[in-house]
C-alpha cells in the first residue's frame, strides 16, 4: 500500500493518501486559514482534532456549519466546498 504525500496552499494543508482492502483514504493537517476545495468522488471527512467550519455548494445558497473533533460530514461527488480553520486541525478523509 503505497503512500502519496500532497501539499496545498503553500504547504498549509498536507495530506497522506493510501488505500487498503480496496478503500481509498487520506489523513491530513490543516493550518489556520480559509480554503476552497473541489471533489471528483464523494468524500466522508472525520475531524480527528480541532474544528472545521464548512460551507458546501454555492456561497449564496449555503450556510456555514461547525464540525468539532469526533464529528463527520459528507461531500457529494463533483462539488466544491469552503472551509475555515481557526487552529491546527487534522482529519481522516474516506473516498466513497
Amino acid at each position: 500500500m503505497p503512500i502519496k504525500h500532497s501539499t496545498y496552499f503553500e504547504d498549509r494543508v498536507q495530506s497522506l493518501a493510501s488505500s487498503r482492502l480496496g478503500a481509498s483514504f487520506s489523513v491530513g493537517v490543516l493550518l489556520k486559514g480559509p480554503y476552497s476545495f473541489s471533489t471528483d468522488s464523494a468524500e466522508r471527512m472525520t475531524v480527528t482534532s480541532g474544528e472545521i467550519i464548512l460551507r458546501v455548494g454555492e456561497a449564496s445558497e449555503a450556510t456555514w456549519r461547525h464540525y468539532p473533533r469526533g464529528t463527520s460530514f459528507e461531500i457529494p461527488a463533483k462539488s466544491s466546498f469552503d472551509i475555515i480553520i481557526h487552529g491546527s486541525t487534522s482529519y481522516l478523509c474516506e473516498y466513497l
